[in-house]
């Protein structure tokens, strides 16, 4: 009789395990769809411009919402949007969020004016803000610090790359093929299949922490303030920066962040703990991100640009060309993916910063009016996005690094944050610099000139990155750190139901998603989980 209670008390343990399994891999799926469609979004529109100009009627500088809406939205919530996810619970932020941007897109895809459609760019930019911290978080909830993360933060890394440059392939080929509408409802698909995706993993942190509270006036200085910020910065391509259009915005955003500052080191409950950030990976991964966005974006702009305007290239054609940059991305991330244990996330962030600039260097050394694609495109984009991609899952290790379960939404907000702002800053300063390098000059060796400026100030963002992984991370590879994270969780981690808190929230991970979680302590005392 023991036998066969035993033997029914083992089948039913089975099918546990396998329905972890089974959700935790729909998790990954709905989290790689999402990194995908907010990265394809970001680049899909922007072949369709001219398109939607001559249709609905867009002046030249309301034709500029149509990106600055999405990005002001994007970029002034993603710190409230991964903040909601802890509070609130991962699945219902992440629900809101495809609904928001399915619903936008769809409006933008039978928008009739000019404002209709901005309205609906603004919307995808609010649900991509609580989309793209939540997919991250979700990676980091549901998959321990070790191997099986190292694979999912490598996956959302293609998943990404994918995205940008399917997006500038899709973009030409949808907008010849069915027209500018496409663009916009091409997303509506891909949010009906992570809506079922959403359904049918049991996501993590769907209860959200109990009793806690949202801290409203750091979240509107923090929305207000990176808002103006990114404002000022995209402004730069009609604004001088030393206009006063330009210096109030950016004065603006400065008090308004500084202010975002002093309130949180004072409340009891902030928007984003300030102690996060004495933790070196954390600290390093967002400085890293900042960097590499800088450059990466900057890169990807005027590598189009030098596509088409010097060497002649068609949108479509300039698509294509892009698909090498993707297949190095992905060979970089399965690169990282089997060799971040053994290098640990410091030196796997230093060697991808340092190929990715070697690619970049490549690049402005190569910009020239007699360019080729094998001579000044392929080689180039194959070295840099190696570099690129080796650094996607050592920097989702730091990011993630010592931090408390019910604070992943926060790091994953900070991190997103870190990109968008990186990305706008990088952008605004390196126009500048390829505008005065080309100066009144519109051959396409002036053109050419201009780019490769940028292209070498690219460059030396990524070395200063490099370094400030070397310096900044630890030297344990990952494979020690994570042993010694695991020998400590072991010693205090609780061995009965008596010893774990009541009404506590579940831990993500799919060997223990069924067992309680003490309230995490304070990641600033805790050991390290790099991994």
């Amino acid at each position: 009789m023991r036998t066969i209670i035993l033997d029914q008390v083992t089948a039913e343990e089975g099918k546990v395990v396998d329905e972890q399994s089974r959700d935790t891999r729909w998790l990954l799926v709905v989290a790689l769809a999402v990194q995908f469609m907010v990265a394809l979004d970001m680049s899909v529109v922007n072949v369709a411009l001219p398109d939607m100009r001559s249709d609905l009627g867009f002046t030249p500088q309301g034709l500029l919402w149509v990106v600055n809406a999405y990005a002001l939205a994007f970029g002034g919530l993603l710190m409230l949007g991964g903040r909601l996810a802890d509070l609130l619970g991962s699945r219902r932020v992440l629900m809101v969020g495809l609904v928001l941007f399915g619903a936008a897109s769809l409006v933008g895809g039978f928008a009739g004016s000019p404002s209709m459609l901005i309205a609906a760019r603004a919307v995808q930019g609010v649900g991509a803000a609580a989309l793209a911290p939540v997919a991250f978080a979700l990676i980091a909830l549901a998959f321990p610090a070790g191997p099986a993360r190292s694979r999912a933060l490598g996956l959302w890394g293609m998943a990404g790359a994918a995205g940008g440059a399917v997006g500038v392939l899709a973009g030409g080929m949808l907008t010849d093929a069915a027209g500018w509408r496409a663009v916009m409802l091409v997303n509506v698909p891909i949010v009906a299949f992570a809506l079922v995706g959403a359904v049918r993993a049991g996501l993590p942190g769907d209860r959200g922490r109990t009793g806690a509270r949202l801290d409203v006036t750091g979240a509107l200085l923090a929305t207000v303030g990176t808002t103006l910020l990114v404002l000022g910065l995209v402004r730069t391509s009609t604004d001088a920066w030393g206009s006063s259009r330009t210096l109030g915005t950016l004065g603006a955003a400065v008090l308004l962040l500084i202010a975002f500052v002093a309130v949180e080191l004072r409340t009891s409950a902030p928007l984003l703990r300030p102690g996060l950030l004495k933790g070196r990976p954390v600290l390093t991964a967002n400085l890293f991100c900042l960097l590499l966005s800088s450059g990466q974006f900057a890169a990807f702009y005027f590598v189009s640009l030098y596509m088409q305007q010097v060497l002649g290239y068609g949108p479509t054609a300039a698509g294509v060309s892009f698909l090498p940059f993707t297949a190095g991305v992905v060979a970089g991330s399965v690169i990282a993916t089997r060799t971040v244990a053994a290098f640990g996330t410091g030196r796997l962030l230093a060697l991808g910063g340092v190929l990715a600039a070697l690619g970049l260097a490549g690049f402005a050394a190569t910009a020239q009016a007699d360019g080729s694609f094998l001579y000044s495109i392929l080689g180039p984009s194959l070295v840099c996005s190696v570099g690129v991609g080796m650094c996607f899952v050592p920097l989702g290790t730091a990011a993630t690094t010592d931090v408390a379960p019910d604070e992943t939404g926060m790091a994953s907000g900070l991190l997103n944050s870190a990109r968008q702002v990186g990305g706008s800053l990088g952008l605004a300063m390196l126009v500048t610099v390829a505008a005065r390098v080309t100066g009144d000059g519109h051959r396409p060796a002036d053109l050419a000139a201009g780019y490769a400026a940028a292209f070498w100030v690219c460059a030396g963002l990524l070395v200063v990155a490099a370094c400030a992984a070397l310096l900044l991370l630890p030297k344990t590879s990952a494979r020690s750190a994570g042993t010694a994270a695991a020998e400590a969780a072991a010693k205090t981690a609780p061995e009965t139901a008596a010893d774990v808190a009541p009404g506590a929230a579940p831990v993500a991970g799919p060997e223990n998603s069924q067992k309680n979680f003490q309230e995490p302590v304070d990641p600033d005392r805790a050991c390290s989980t790099q991994g």
